[in-house]
């Protein structure tokens, strides 16, 4: 009853009152500046808004994290759930924390695709759905791998590796066969048996290497990947009353 009387007297004689003046300012959102993640190769973005309530990461920013455990494509499936961690606190050029280290992030398996033959690895579509700091604080965000076709997969030098391994172990069967075949009659014919054999072998084990299937994806715990963000990524620096 006296806060009505008192309210209706400050009424009367015409005065206003104001909220205070820093939780006003708390509500209201103001860019603070501009600033910018140190570059990655190729990354399309590297642009930071910083507000008075928010680190905004903008759409097209990259930036690198690591497996929380082995991951095995012919063992998970499309729903599967796999979690990251940040290895390293993410700051802007100009000091600015934008993730801590030891951050995780969730992704969630949408798609996996087997390899086939004539050497076509095998590919996984993740999509990254969550940030999660390490005072529990869960941020939404969305997010793929950072790869010409947005999968994962082996890499040209996993593949060259088999075609190699391939090439070079039918090569020495066929050395061998050439030298056993050249041997039986007259062993000066070694050479031409090596000559006859190794090339024979070579090509059929690189005809091999082409037309089995490909690699399937593995990833070490702690093994890194980098990733894009497909929309702006938004911390929330101060809760809003």
């Amino acid at each position: 009853m006296k806060k009505l009387v008192a309210t209706l007297f400050i009424m009367l004689l015409g005065v206003q009152t104001f909220a205070a003046p820093c939780q006003v300012a708390q509500c209201q959102e103001h860019v603070l500046c501009e600033q910018h993640m140190f570059p990655e190769k190729n990354a399309p973005c590297s642009k930071v808004i910083i507000t008075n309530l928010r680190n905004i990461l903008c759409k097209g920013n990259v930036f690198t994290i690591v497996f929380d455990c082995k991951f095995w494509s012919d063992k998970q499936k499309a729903g599967d759930r796999v979690n990251f961690s940040v290895p390293e606190a993410i700051y802007t050029q100009e000091g600015t924390l934008l993730i801590p280290a030891c951050s995780k992030l969730v992704a969630t398996v949408i798609k996996i695709e087997k390899q086939r033959k004539f050497n076509k690895n095998a590919r996984v579509y993740l999509k990254f759905e969550c940030l999660v700091l390490p005072d529990g604080t869960a941020i939404a965000m969305s997010a793929k791998p950072f790869t010409k076709d947005g999968t994962l997969k082996e890499g040209p030098w996993m593949t060259a590796g088999k075609l190699t391994a391939s090439t070079l172990g039918l090569g020495i069967a066929g050395a061998g066969a050439g030298v056993g075949f050249a041997f039986i009659p007259n062993p000066a014919k070694i050479g031409t048996g090596l000559a006859i054999g190794i090339p024979i072998g070579c090509t059929v084990g690189l005809i091999t290497g082409l037309v089995t299937p490909g690699l399937k994806y593995h990833a070490k715990k702690g093994e890194a990947i980098k990733i894009i963000l497909c929309d702006d990524l938004c911390i929330k620096k101060i809760p809003c009353p």
